[in-house]
């Protein structure tokens, strides 16, 4: 199977999209096809073996919609194509609405004003002389406002026809039909009163199909604006990447499109510019901005050998970067897509909609036929059927007709869904499908892994002790001295103590140096044999056992919950003993306290001791009885599936912090990954947090929450505008004119509230 995104053009309603995903669907070799009615594109899985994209272009084009496959390379020039076009449209959609509205309000002014007879006295003087009847002024009055609607009804009003004609093709109706019935009936009623001898002398209602295509043009314009609002957050994200390279090509520094990049390309940054590609450093040393991938304020040094990422910006050095991801594979192209794929999702909610939305256009002409025939009824029961109740009941049907509206009920969810997933990713947090965003809300139970993801991964120092002919600084000079150049955790955590603290390690050559395995590293400087290890490697150089306050200093002092290493001097036994331990994140506490205000169990999994495992917790806030410690990797999973609810009504997250948490993060019901933007993060996990922040996993919930009653306000509003508005209309309240306001407003109204998450406090 391969899966393609196709860009969609010309889409109203819930039922363009539902027409869209139905006829695509029911090719041959078509797995599945989403459409996003707020994103204007969708994605197709298909056999190539079975069906290809051309067949299915030519599948929505024949419905009566725009469609063109979204490129994996060439991205940005495709995008900005796309943005001509669109801004096109709304050209045009600007100009056909003030003219609708120009040629409307003429309209109106004439049919329904005295303003209208003295402006068309001299048409009815030119055509039947001065001495014309009532009955040949009010021809003339309606042939002037016949003449002003019909390129309303029939230029303004055409891409309603098309849309409907699209959708009676497919044996289907949309808010195109409805619109299209609804003012063509207005329209040909007009014509009829305007003609007919039976009705000499009264005013033809013009206005009414001119004011109805008027305001929902309007509708439209504001809905397109407003929807391009909410897709705000990819564009910000894809704007990021540079659009040209210095690019080494032979012995000349070339300026391409970053389109045009390969792998293995040699690209230069000068200072101020964003890196163009994910590559490694070969030349020059620089500090980098990384914020927008790991949320860090600090620039990062940068030097031969360094990783670079592409759109993070480099500082006042010139680097020379080796290109290893370009295009599609860059990380920001990966970011953007997941966000993107997001947004294109449907959540489970969303099929309350689409069951409505498969029958209520036809529902809604149902109800205006039956109204129509209604007041008719009621009008030959009463007085009798006449031109007057003829009318009103023609206007009731009419409105029924009108004041309906899928658009609004298409928009709830998926307009709220590309906010909420935008915000989260302007924040760092990178929610992969719809599914996930709505079960984020409804965690109960948030299981974190321990190293790396509450604590920072590796070990620090946090206490020294001396005996009485040394000190600390002392310790930390000839301890650093015997683990230079070593890459073990401990050992950098010496080095990072003694360069925050300046203390100068000796320069002299190690003698004599010797690793020794599960106790800790020996040799020589200045003829003076020493050791830096565990007790082990104590008994071994001595031949004693700890000091006393070794001791107590590892058991009951500050070493207590840490691991400590010992500076030993084989002539005269222990100088000093280090204690480093992997401490908490930053932000973990505030992060256990915000999970604690939204109602949340916290618990702690970890492979460690119950000692350590407790003390890490207490740091943090996490209660002693959800430490679950001396946990093995392989039976992660199978805690994390105790915690899970039965009935699935308070869900579990696993927090961890790359691949090695997998199955634990894919037995939660949502799996959370923590990662600053590593392959490994990107890959696993339903949502992402790229900044690496604790606290990322509580506003990862808020925002599940808040996007969540947002798309239950959107549908409360959408539902109850309909089952208020249309009994309104049905009973003669609401005159058409009135009708086409409130539907044009209605579904205006879905996408601003949804806009309206952009200000959630996170």
């Amino acid at each position: 199977m391969e899966t393609e995104r196709i860009a969609i053009e010309g889409m109203h309603c819930a039922n363009c999209s539902a027409l869209i995903q139905k006829m695509v669907g029911k090719m041959d070799g078509v797995e599945s096809c989403e459409v996003n009615l707020a994103a204007n594109n969708g994605t197709v899985e298909f056999d190539p073996e079975v069906t290809n994209m051309p067949a299915v272009i030519e599948t929505i084009v024949d419905l009566g919609y725009g469609a063109t496959v979204i490129p994996r390379e060439g991205r940005a020039a495709f995008d900005e194509e796309r943005r001509a076009r669109e801004a096109a449209q709304h050209a045009y959609d600007l100009r056909m609405f003030v003219m609708a509205l120009v040629l409307a309000a003429l309209v109106m002014i004439i049919g329904m004003t005295p303003l209208g007879m003295t402006l068309t006295m001299p048409l009815a003087n030119a055509i039947f002389g001065p001495d014309h009847t009532h009955d040949q002024m009010m021809l003339v009055m309606n042939l002037v406002c016949m003449v002003l609607t019909i390129p309303v009804q029939f230029v303004a009003g055409r891409r309603f026809y098309r849309g409907a004609w699209g959708a009676l093709k497919a044996r289907s109706a949309n808010m195109d039909t409805l619109v299209a019935v609804g003012t063509t009936i207005a329209f040909a009623y007009s014509l009829y009163v305007t003609f007919s001898p039976t009705t000499a002398g009264k005013m033809a209602p013009f206005e009414t199909s001119a004011m109805l295509i008027a305001f929902v043009l309007l509708g439209k314009m504001l809905e397109a604006r407003a929807k391009g609002r909410a897709g705000e957050a990819v564009e910000s994200l894809m704007s990021l990447a540079p659009k040209v390279a210095h690019v080494h090509r032979g012995d000349e520094l070339l300026d391409v499109s970053t389109d045009d990049l390969r792998v293995g390309d040699v690209v230069d940054v000068r200072p101020g510019e964003r890196v163009p590609v994910d590559g490694v450093v070969v030349q020059g040393t620089s500090s980098v901005d990384e914020s927008m991938l790991t949320g860090e304020p600090m620039p990062q040094e940068k030097a031969p050998g360094d990783e670079v990422t592409g759109a993070t910006i480099n500082g006042n050095g010139t680097l020379t970067v080796r290109a290893t991801r370009v295009g599609a594979e860059s990380t920001l192209s990966r970011i953007v897509e997941m966000v993107e794929k997001a947004q294109g999702s449907r959540p489970q909610i969303q099929q309350l909609a689409d069951r409505i939305a498969g029958v209520f256009v036809p529902t809604i002409l149902c109800i205006g036929l039956l109204t129509f025939i209604g007041w008719l009824i009621a009008a030959a029961m009463g007085d009798g059927i006449d031109a007057a109740s003829f009318e009103h009941a023609l206007m009731a049907g009419v409105s029924v007709v009108v004041v309906a509206c899928p658009c609004a009920l298409g928009l709830a969810t998926p307009t709220a869904v590309m906010v909420g997933t935008g915000r989260g990713a302007e924040q760092g947090i990178l929610i992969k499908d719809g599914d996930a965003l709505q079960q984020a809300g409804r965690v109960r139970k948030v299981v974190f892994d321990k190293t790396g993801t509450l604590t920072q991964g590796m070990p620090m120092v946090v206490a020294i002790a001396c005996g009485d002919d040394a000190s600390e600084e002392d310790v930390v000079r000839f301890a650093g001295a015997l683990e230079r150049g070593s890459e073990h955790p401990l050992a950098r955590a010496v080095l990072m103590y003694a360069a925050e603290h300046d203390v100068a390690i000796p320069n002299g050559m190690v003698s004599d140096f010797e690793a020794r395995t599960g106790r800790g590293v020996v040799g020589c400087v200045d003829g003076e044999r020493f050791g830096f290890g565990n007790e082990l490697l104590v008994r071994e150089l001595t031949g004693a056992e700890l000091p006393a306050w070794c001791r107590e200093f590892a058991q009951d002092g500050k070493g207590a919950h840490a691991t400590v290493m010992y500076l030993v001097f084989e002539a005269y036994g222990v100088a000093g003993a280090i204690a480093a331990a992997d401490q908490p994140k930053p932000s973990a506490a505030e992060g256990v306290a915000m999970l604690r205000d939204l109602g949340c169990d916290v618990y702690l999994l970890t492979g460690d001791a119950r000692g350590p495992a407790s003390h890490a917790a207490a740091e943090v806030g996490i209660d002693e009885g959800n430490v679950l410690a001396e946990v093995l990797p392989d039976q992660k999973a199978q805690t994390v599936a105790t915690l899970l609810d039965p009935a699935h009504e308070e869900l579990v997250a696993m927090v961890g912090d790359g691949i090695n948490d997998t199955p634990a993060l894919a037995t939660a019901d949502l799996g959370i990954a923590m990662g600053a933007g590593s392959d490994a993060a990107l890959e696993v996990g339903q949502v992402v947090l790229m900044h690496d922040d604790v606290r990322d996993v509580a506003r990862a919930i808020r925002l599940s929450r808040a996007t969540m009653r947002k798309i239950r306000q959107n549908f409360a509003w959408a539902l109850g505008y309909n089952l208020l508005l249309i009994p309104l209309a049905a009973f003669g309240i609401l005159p058409p004119e009135l009708s086409s306001a409130c539907m044009a407003l209605s579904s205006v109204s879905v996408v601003t509230n949804s806009l309206l998450l952009r200000r959630v406090r996170l």
